[in-house]
């Protein structure tokens, strides 16, 4: 299917091939906005105030540090946020699925797991979010609630809506699924409150992600910085939604690497990190989170830290007081 991600961002003719289809998945999307708008689907609203953070493409923007941020600006702030999630690739056979940052990847999906460790926030994953947010209501006493990657899960109803577009790729050729690679029309920004650009430079809100030491995977407490695998063979492993992007940021702090990209959510296996050698490997935190059962002492992965310009912080918490103030 690379091909067919290819011709998202790229010309090709098989996109007029396809349009057909994305006008039939673009009709479906809204036969199913009015049906939550007549009533005949049922939006919950539950007891506190939710926040989603979302996007409207295909692929990794940045949303899981996105969140992460967000959770711990609401923190500072006095509220007592739980995070919400799909679990995407979750194995669990029951659910609302409570996760830790000592949870299998296998069962609960590997961003939750990364974003409880970095927030040490209540979290939890269902395909019912209602479910999951409830759940974290009840057990942890959460006032307000974060929910990853829920902009189209229209059921749930929502207080805030940010969505995070990556300024590299931005939207493609603008067209749906599947001659594009959006999940809703372009129209659909027009009604978020808060639109965050990765990596680029906008008129509000713009993030950017740091990285930080490498830490080894055997051993945690070993840490590095990006410069210490100078001049050294170093493979690059990036199973997310845009691997260019991590590879780009090595080679931007000098680093020389041999590239191996997987499709986004891989479920890594040993075999997949046997390139042969001893050399270095270098992964990201998503990635990692898979691979900790079979480490070795030459693997690390690179934590980022988000930064979000324009105070974005600060709007928010107006918008939640504003809200709060009008019962």
């Amino acid at each position: 299917m690379k091909w067919l991600l290819t011709s998202w961002y790229q010309p090709h003719p098989i996109r007029w091939l396809l349009w057909p289809l994305s006008a039939l998945y673009c009709s479906v999307i809204w036969c199913r906005k009015q049906a939550y708008n007549f009533g005949l689907f049922k939006q919950t609203k539950i007891s506190v105030p939710v926040i989603i953070v979302g996007n409207i493409s295909v692929g990794g923007t940045g949303k899981t540090p996105c969140v992460i941020w967000l959770a711990r600006q609401l923190k500072k702030a006095g509220y007592r946020p739980g995070i919400i999630s799909r679990g995407y690739g979750s194995q669990a056979k029951t659910y609302p699925q409570n996760v830790t940052p000592t949870s299998d990847p296998v069962i609960v999906g590997d961003e939750p797991i990364i974003i409880s460790r970095h927030t040490q926030c209540p979290m939890a994953i269902s395909p019912n979010r209602v479910e999951a947010a409830n759940y974290l209501i009840h057990h942890y006493n959460c006032n307000i609630i974060i929910a990853d990657d829920g902009l189209q899960h229209t059921a749930l109803g929502r207080d805030i809506e940010i969505v995070v577009v990556d300024n590299q790729r931005l939207f493609g050729n603008g067209l749906c699924l599947p001659a594009g690679p959006l999940r809703e029309p372009l129209s659909r920004l027009n009604t978020v409150d808060f639109i965050v650009y990765n990596g680029g430079k906008s008129d509000q809100f713009n993030m950017s992600l740091s990285q930080g030491k490498a830490i080894n995977l055997l051993d945690s407490s070993l840490t590095r910085t990006l410069d210490y695998f100078n001049n050294k063979t170093v493979h690059a492993v990036a199973g997310i939604g845009n691997p260019d992007r991590f590879f780009s940021e090595l080679a931007t702090s000098g680093l020389v690497i041999q590239r191996h990209p997987f499709i986004d959510h891989h479920h890594f296996q040993k075999d997949d990190l046997a390139f042969g050698d001893d050399a270095t490997i270098l992964m990201t935190e998503k990635d990692a989170v898979k691979c900790q059962a079979f480490a070795t002492k030459n693997m690390w992965f690179i934590p980022i830290e988000a930064t979000i310009s324009g105070k974005l912080e600060h709007n928010i918490i107006q918008k939640l007081t504003e809200i709060a103030n009008n019962g």
